[in-house]
């Protein structure tokens, strides 16, 4: 289809299929990103959850981490990650050393809502929606600060769990695991050109 969005979903660890498999039913054509040369072409590109310290790794071995970073400030590339793709962004994290790509303004504090065995489901409202959020949250990390020019869309219990800047999003939970494509469809609509 011509005027399907070009989006890139990282495939080096994690949840990125179901990233990939959202995508595409809202027509999107998809690609996953192994490699720098991968985002050629890209408008927009979903970090999923995982192993944010194996992220980091790999992406600083596969040199991905500059030509993210890179391909952002040139003003060409979205990014929005979910979960351990939050960390990865973040520009501070506060109870870990890892690597991380550090191009937003946020600091998180990882497995903030606690381990695997505490994972939960919760209604958010979220801001630009009309209808709450079903959200999915395993090793939630939670945004403990956000720099200025960085908005926040969503809260769980006062902690904060969406955070928007410029063309980069960070949510501490999973919307790929819901059946409830809406922010899939605006992070499409609003940053990714046909």
């Amino acid at each position: 289809m011509s005027d399907a969005k070009h989006v890139g979903v990282l495939a080096l660890q994690g949840d990125f299929r179901e990233h990939k498999l959202m995508l595409e039913r809202l027509g999107a054509r998809v690609r996953e990103v192994r490699l720098p040369a991968h985002l050629e072409g890209l408008g927009g590109l979903v970090v999923p959850g995982g192993e944010s310290t194996t992220i980091g790794k790999l992406a600083a071995e596969y040199g991905l981490d500059a030509a993210v970073r890179a391909a952002y400030e040139a003003g060409t590339l979205a990014v929005w990650g979910t979960c351990a793709g939050a960390i990865w962004m973040a520009r501070e994290i506060l109870d870990y050393r890892q690597p991380h790509l550090g191009i937003m303004d946020i600091a998180v504090r990882r497995n903030a809502f606690g381990r695997q065995v505490d994972s939960f489901e919760a209604d958010l409202e979220i801001e630009g929606l009309d209808a709450p959020f079903r959200a999915v949250f395993i090793r939630a990390p939670e945004i403990v600060r956000v720099g200025e020019g960085v908005r926040v869309r969503a809260r769980y219990q006062d902690r904060v769990v969406f955070a928007e800047q410029d063309r980069l999003w960070a949510t501490a939970f999973h919307p790929e695991l819901t059946g409830d494509d809406r922010l899939h469809r605006e992070f499409l609509e609003r940053f990714v050109a046909s």
